[in-house]
């Protein structure tokens, strides 16, 4: 009897080119998993801007067509409040003092911090400086107000001590039609400089160290540099920068409320301050109403102008 000889089974090898991997397990995933994952995380947020943005928006737009006191229920006026704010003298008042105000505090606020940014990123980067040049940015627009009106005081300030030390005469700066508005805007100059310079500052952080490496071999001088590299690589970071410092801008209230209250003689009383003042101090909620609508509509259309001829959206990095 013949017995057939089996040959032992094959075997696949472990290694090596001709291994072959073991198949994996395919992960299944639960349709909609993520997304409900996100929407647990968005929902706080989301409620947040629901409740404390998008409604009081729709029902201030709403009140801006009513006759409201808050002691009796609105009543529909159509455009009435419309055309009692454009026949309104001391609203386009206020208006103005406001965009004198925004043109003060955004021209030096923009230079200054920008020129303190360019000197953090070529000069040094110590944690320690940017820190104390974010100090003033951690006091309350209240605290600082209230801080730089004592200082500022005329008799018993210690700025205008020292102006008298010197041999000038005091000056009013908190009291005085001239000086109130560019005194509170340099006020708030000093309290918001460093956070924007950290912003243009993590804007700089972006540009290739290469370039100005480049350009110092070619021998371009720092000045040459920065119109020619920092500025065109820094536009887009800077017109954001100039949308975000421009909307607060236009929304000053509690440097005016802590330090003039609007005086002397309206010389301060910007739009958010004359706001406050018909809507808690006159209740009239339909009128404020309506002249917050048309700062947002301002707001608005500076906001789109800016982001067009800055090109904000637009990047000068390849």
């Amino acid at each position: 009897m013949t017995v057939a000889s089996s040959s032992p089974p094959s075997r696949l090898p472990l290694s090596g080119a001709g291994a072959v991997a073991p198949a994996r397990k395919a992960k299944t995933r639960r349709p909609g998993g993520d997304g409900a994952l996100a929407a647990v995380f968005i929902a706080p947020a989301m409620l947040g801007f629901l409740v404390f943005l998008l409604w009081p928006t729709l029902r201030g737009i709403y009140l801006s067509f009513t006759r409201y006191n808050l002691l009796t229920p609105a009543e529909w006026v159509g455009l009435d409040n419309y055309v009692r704010m454009v026949n309104d003298p001391i609203f386009w008042d206020s208006l103005k003092v406001t965009v004198e105000y925004v043109v003060i505090n955004i021209g030096i606020q923009t230079v200054a911090a920008l020129a303190i940014a360019v000197l953090l990123q070529r000069l040094t980067q110590s944690a320690v400086l940017r820190g104390i040049v974010l100090t003033p940015y951690l006091m309350s627009n209240v605290v600082a107000g209230i801080v730089w009106l004592w200082i500022l005081d005329t008799q018993l300030g210690i700025g205008n001590e020292i102006i008298s030390a010197i041999g000038f005469d005091r000056i009013p700066f908190l009291g005085d039609e001239t000086w109130a508005i560019p005194t509170i805007a340099l006020i708030n100059v000093w309290r918001h400089v460093g956070y924007t310079a950290l912003l243009l500052f993590a804007g700089l952080q972006a540009i290739p160290n290469d370039m100005y490496e480049a350009a110092k071999v070619d021998g371009a001088s720092e000045w040459r540099m920065f119109w020619r590299i920092t500025m065109p690589l820094l536009r887009p970071v800077l017109a954001v920068v100039l949308i975000m410092t421009v909307i607060g801008s236009f929304q000053v209230f509690d440097t005016v409320a802590v330090t003039t209250a609007g005086g002397p003689a309206n010389a301060t009383n910007v739009l958010q301050y004359y706001i406050y003042g018909s809507a808690f101090g006159r209740f009239q909620f339909g009128y404020a109403s309506a002249m917050s609508v048309a700062l947002l509509v301002v707001l608005s259309a500076i906001t789109v102008l800016q982001y067009r001829l800055t090109r904000a959206g637009q990047s000068d990095l390849g």
